[in-house]
């Protein structure tokens, strides 16, 4: 399954790795499909190391799993799906910005070079995108002018396109 992210420098395919992270993709999925992402943004961009984003705050402090939606504020976080075989090997892997062990919710980051492998099995890899699906915009991200903390002068913002659930019959 795939979602497009639709930025303001340009458009990302993300290709989800929802048979490996059921809960990650789950979590992203619903929050995409409730809209919860619409106009966020890239509050952090470090140069040739990742863009992260998710944040309804813009301040990298904020966000909410949907599993709170649905269970109350005890559900705020979600469990790490680490596998090895996951990597931070290429340029668009997608994964969680985690606050720590266990304490997903709604930020994430896409990688902007390859070789992060100091990453791997610290974040729960979720999604790729491949070339020629985005990885242009995802260039232009990394070049963006930011402060000292990272965050680029220019706004850049995101709003994930809506899907078609494979299961979803069409009439």
């Amino acid at each position: 399954m795939s979602v497009l992210v639709v930025t303001s420098l340009g458009d990302i395919v993300v290709d989800l790795h929802t048979d490996r992270c059921p809960l990650t993709t789950k979590n992203f999925l619903k929050l995409c499909k409730m809209k919860y992402y619409n106009g966020c943004l890239f509050h952090k961009v470090e140069k040739d190391f990742l863009a992260q984003t998710g944040d309804r705050t813009g301040t990298g402090t904020g966000g909410d799993s949907v599993y709170k939606f649905l269970y109350g504020e005890q559900a705020r976080f979600f469990e790490d799906e680490i596998h090895p075989d996951l990597k931070h090997s290429k340029t668009g892997t997608v994964a969680m910005a985690s606050a720590g062990e266990n304490l997903n919710a709604s930020q994430f980051y896409f990688t902007l070079r390859d070789d992060l492998d100091y990453l791997d099995e610290k974040h729960t890899v979720f999604g790729i995108v491949e070339e020629k699906e985005g990885l242009d915009t995802l260039a232009k991200i990394n070049e963006a002018y930011v402060d000292d903390q990272g965050r680029p002068f220019k706004d850049i913002r995101f709003s994930p396109m809506p899907y078609i659930d494979p299961e979803q019959e069409i009439f």
